[in-house]
C-alpha cells in the first residue's frame, strides 16, 4: 500500500494524504483517514510548502451567493509564460456552486470580444446563470461586453476594487490551475500549452476530488444537483468507493523527460 501510494504522490506532487486517499480508494485500497495519514507519515511523504499568503479574516457576506448550479458563474484572467517566451493569456470561468472549471481559454492577447466569444458558447452550451462575477479589468467592463451580457438577461456582480475575496471561487481556482498545473509544466508552445491546459480542466472536473464537495468531483457533485433522489444514497464514500476509476493525467513532455533523466542518473 505504501509503494503504491508513493507512486499516486509522484504523479500528483501537490496532494496531499487526504485527497490521495480518495484515489487509494478507488484503486481498491480503502482505508480510515487516521490509517492514510500513518501510512503517509511512514512513507516520509510530504507536500511541498508553498509561501504563505495574507488572508483575509472568514465570515464575510459575498454578494450573490449561489444556491444552485448556474447561477453564478465568476471569470478572472491568469498569466504566464511559454518556453519560447510567448505570452499566455487564460481566461478561466467557473461555477461558483459546482466548483467546475467551464472553460479555460489561452491566447497571446484576449479582449472583450473574444471574452463574449467563449461566454457566449457557454451559455449556448449551459443556459445563462443568473449573474456574472468578475473585478473591474478594463475587458470585464467594456461597454460590449456589458451590453452583450444585458441582452443576455445576465446581472453583474462586480467585486469591489482591494477585495479578491468577493471573488473567492475564482481567486481558489486560479490558485489550483497554477500551483497544479502552470506551476509543473513546462510549455515549448502556445499551442502545446492550450493542449495541456484543456486536459488538467478535465481533470480537474472529472478525476480530482474536492474537499469542499465531500470529496466527490465536480463532475459528480453537479450530477447529484441534477439528480436529487440519489443524493442521499451517495456522499464521500460513493467519491472513495465509486464504480467509476478515472483515468490518470496525462504526463506532459516535460515530466516524461524529468523522469527519463532520473532513470538515466541512476542506472
Amino acid at each position: 500500500m505504501i509503494k503504491h501510494m508513493k507512486v499516486l504522490s509522484r504523479q500528483y506532487p501537490r496532494y496531499g494524504y487526504r485527497r490521495i486517499r480518495v484515489f487509494m480508494g478507488r484503486d481498491g485500497y480503502g482505508m480510515s483517514v487516521g490509517r492514510a495519514y500513518r501510512l503517509w507519515q511512514a512513507a516520509g511523504l510530504q507536500v511541498p510548502r508553498k509561501r504563505p499568503r495574507k488572508r483575509v479574516a472568514a465570515g464575510r457576506p459575498r454578494p450573490q451567493t449561489p444556491t444552485g448550479p448556474n447561477q453564478v458563474w465568476s471569470y478572472d484572467f491568469v498569466f504566464d509564460r511559454c518556453a519560447n517566451d510567448q505570452q499566455l493569456k487564460c481566461l478561466t470561468v467557473t461555477d461558483e456552486f459546482t466548483k467546475e472549471g467551464l472553460a479555460i481559454d489561452v491566447a497571446g492577447r484576449i479582449r472583450s470580444g473574444r471574452v463574449i466569444e467563449v461566454l457566449a458558447r457557454l451559455v449556448s452550451e449551459r443556459g445563462a446563470p443568473a449573474f456574472l462575477r468578475s473585478d473591474n479589468g478594463p475587458e470585464f467592463v467594456s461597454k460590449k461586453l456589458l451590453s452583450w451580457i444585458g441582452a443576455q438577461g445576465i446581472g453583474t456582480a462586480l467585486i469591489e476594487p482591494g477585495k479578491p475575496w468577493q471573488n473567492g471561487v475564482a481567486e481558489s481556482f486560479n490558485g489550483k490551475f497554477r500551483d497544479e498545473c502552470l506551476s509543473l509544466e513546462w510549455f515549448r508552445s502556445r499551442a502545446e500549452a492550450k493542449i495541456i491546459i484543456e486536459t488538467w480542466r478535465r481533470h480537474f472536473n472529472e478525476v480530482r476530488p474536492h474537499s469542499s464537495l465531500g470529496y466527490l468531483t465536480p463532475k459528480e457533485f453537479a450530477a447529484l444537483q441534477a439528480n436529487p433522489a440519489a443524493r442521499d444514497a451517495t456522499g464521500r464514500a460513493a467519491a472513495v468507493f465509486g464504480p467509476t476509476r478515472p483515468g490518470p493525467l496525462p504526463q506532459s513532455p516535460r515530466r516524461r523527460q524529468g523522469q527519463q533523466t532520473e532513470g538515466a542518473v541512476s542506472s
